[in-house]
């Protein structure tokens, strides 16, 4: 392969900042992306919100244009792991192919910005809080998490004022530190256990591992990387018993430095005298209900496990919340109805550790005593998976640290009744765009084609660079600033992970090119 010279990467990298002249078919800001980044992206993409830049103007969207076509061609933005075509979940967040062929069109086209008269209004966002108003918010006392080479499972109560019995409609964990809090989980105690063990203690909360330590307490939320607020549906909730405490497990990963935390639960709760409970449980889980286990992945293993719990009443299921660590690629479940129906009801083909959440069902499920629920999920510990933990890969098993592994499959349910699955829950098949702006740009099939073209995110990038090609087979390299080809792989399939832990930080071009035709370059830059 002919290399390029450190002259020829600086006149390509000039060439590619250059914006060039907009076509007549060209999207603009204004008309057409601002509705599509507004309704789908600021709501990460503000200041102090959870994503790492701002997409809050014309400004903004130009300066990370790139960025924002790669990361929704690859469909790694909006972060959405459930696959819509096994199971459509409610409130999905995913752009619609014509809202992806806009951002492409629009970034090749120069990214222009059109009439600025023509822009929405960007959203305003005057809390970080989802349930703004909650009936309860509770927060725990300042916790400096210590430094330490093993995982903290700290345990916090928080009194709450709840003088009779009530219904949890919303509940929403809101972690004070993002980078240090690894999982929170959170259960109610009416016995006062946990008030005593946190007397014992001198430190603000008491250390917990594996619960709380009190016997009888009730799980009746959870928060984890990429989780957003839970909702119950119309006419049902989870009991909060009056005069309970609220106690939250916070799991602080070994750091070498000293953190500061303060993690607050809000909840909104719920009237009338015909509410139905709803419990949330593991019902698959690694524990009791393997088929293939125990969930042992021997060091460069790529092992399969499944689970499986046959149903002893009528139920019925209103989300699943899958839970696995780094070792994890795959994650599904589906249900077999008496008669031999099959349900589905979660596939996440490429789990991500850092973007899990609790799924909600546009109806509930019904499943009548009988129903077997299964699950299969795939582990790979080889140096082949970017996010091993360990390197070179060792014996991984069950455990609640960061570097062990789990298969948890949690389910929200309650006694079931077949006209539940007549309950919405959510039937709009796309999420509201913000103050109802619409996006009228058509793309041509020409347009489409023209616009194949060779793309990777995130850019800057890290550990990994994902990278969408425009071919089924070929090859990719990375040249480096002086010329010299440091990664070079034959690929199958419209998309390749790169491992960048080990390159050095700073700018590459990025070639890629199928078997009969010559090689598309973008430049990419590691930090």
């Amino acid at each position: 392969m002919k290399k390029l010279s450190l002259l020829s990467l600086t006149a390509l990298a000039v060439q590619l900042a250059i914006p060039q002249q907009a076509s007549a078919q060209t999207p603009t800001w204004s008309d057409d992306v601002a509705c599509i980044v507004y309704s789908h992206c600021s709501t990460c993409h503000h200041e102090g919100g959870p994503g790492h830049f701002n997409l809050m103007s014309y400004a903004d969207g130009y300066w990370w244009r790139n960025e924002m076509r790669a990361a929704t061609q690859a469909r790694f933005m909006p972060p959405w792991p459930p696959d819509p075509g096994y199971r459509s979940m409610a409130h999905e967040r995913i752009l619609t192919q014509q809202e992806i062929d806009i951002i492409a069109a629009w970034v090749d086209g120069g990214a222009p910005e059109g009439n600025s008269q023509n822009t929405p209004p960007p959203p305003v966002f005057e809390s970080e809080w989802v349930i703004d108003a909650p009936d309860i918010t509770a927060i725990m006392d300042d916790y400096v998490i210590p430094s330490s080479t093993s995982d903290n499972y700290r345990c916090f109560v928080l009194p709450i004022s709840n003088p009779a019995d009530s219904w949890i409609t919303g509940l929403e964990v809101v972690p004070g530190n993002t980078a240090m809090v690894h999982h929170v989980l959170v259960f109610q105690d009416n016995s006062g256990q946990a008030q005593q063990l946190d007397a014992q203690d001198p430190a603000p909360g008491y250390a917990g591992f594996g619960g709380i330590g009190v016997n009888g307490a009730d799980l009746i939320g959870a928060w984890v990387p990429g989780s957003t607020p839970y909702f119950t549906p119309p006419g049902m909730g989870i009991k909060l018993l009056a005069n309970a405490d609220l106690v939250i497990q916070v799991h602080y990963p070994a750091t070498s430095d000293t953190e500061l935390d303060s993690t607050r639960v809000n909840i909104r709760l719920g009237t009338g005298p015909f509410m139905r409970d709803l419990a949330i449980d593991p019902i698959l889980n690694h524990a009791s209900n393997m088929t293939d286990g125990p969930l042992i992945i021997p060091a460069n293993q790529v092992r399969t496990f499944h689970q499986q719990y046959t149903v002893p009443l009528n139920a019925t299921i209103t989300s699943i919340a899958p839970h696995a660590h780094l070792i994890c690629t795959s994650m599904k479940a589906w249900a077999v109805k008496p008669g031999n129906i099959v349900v589905p009801l979660i596939d996440i083909p490429n789990w991500d550790f850092a973007w899990q959440g609790s799924y909600s069902f546009r109806n509930p499920i019904y499943l009548p005593t009988g129903t077997v629920l299964h699950s299969e999920a795939v582990y790979d510990n080889t140096t082949t998976n970017p996010n091993n933990p360990n390197s070179p890969p060792a014996l991984v098993t069950v455990g609640e640290a960061t570097t062990d592994e789990m298969m948890l499959y949690y389910f929200t349910w309650t006694p079931g009744l077949p006209s539940d699955e007549n309950i919405v829950i959510d039937n709009n098949p796309h999420l509201a765009h913000h103050q109802d702006c619409a996006v009228d740009f058509t793309i041509g099939v020409e347009d489409v084609a023209a616009r194949n073209t060779l793309s990777a995110y995130p850019l800057p990038a890290k550990d990994r660079l994902v990278i969408s090609l425009p071919f089924e087979r070929g090859k990719v390299a990375l040249i480096d600033s002086q010329g010299r080809t440091v990664h070079l792989s034959s690929v199958t399939g419209p998309q390749h992970t790169l491992d960048a832990s080990r390159l050095a930080r700073g700018w590459y071009v990025l070639e890629a090119w199928p078997a009969t035709a010559l090689p598309q370059r973008i430049k990419v830059v590691l930090e």
